[in-house]
């Protein structure tokens, strides 16, 4: 799990730039947000958090287009990309961090398999998504997850 020291650097930096964050995941189940408001003033940072598990949720919750999961599926950047850019845009703050993959043991495919995760974090300026293949069992990967969204979060932060 990530240590306070990732956890302080974040949330120092979120405060110092006066940003505030929300979260729309989907294979790590509300870990990031977890983590995120264990922070003790997190208030001042983090906005909300979405658990959008299924299509019919993030459909519903994240106005994802429908042909865009059945075109790319929802383990895709497309669907990475736009679950960020809906949360950032709904909760009106200035970044948005998605999840989207398959944490296992079962739901892998060939073209998709187990550990496969895409992250996406958008801010009004851009909004990058980066692909990432874990091999752990199915908790390995959710943390796997976690620590490279906090990664990115931190470095987006950084610039």
């Amino acid at each position: 799990m990530p240590g306070n020291k990732t956890l302080d650097k974040i949330s120092s930096e979120l405060i110092k730039q006066k940003k505030k964050i929300s979260t729309a995941e989907s294979c790590t189940g509300g870990l990031i947000a977890h983590y995120l408001t264990n922070i003790s003033g997190s208030s001042n940072f983090f906005d909300r958090g979405i658990i959008a598990y299924s299509n019919i949720a993030k459909i519903d919750l994240l106005n994802v287009s429908k042909d865009l999961l059945e075109k790319h599926g929802a383990v895709s950047k497309e669907v990475a990309y736009a679950m960020a850019d809906d949360i950032r845009k709904q909760s009106n703050v200035d970044i948005g961090l998605a999840t989207t993959g398959i944490a296992g043991p079962t739901g892998g495919t060939v073209d998709k398999p187990v550990g496969l995760v895409y992250i996406a974090i958008s801010t009004s300026e851009k909004t990058n998504v980066k692909k990432f293949k874990f091999s752990g069992n199915r908790l390995e990967n959710k943390t796997s997850t976690l620590h490279a969204a906090l990664n990115m979060l931190y470095e987006e932060l950084k610039g």
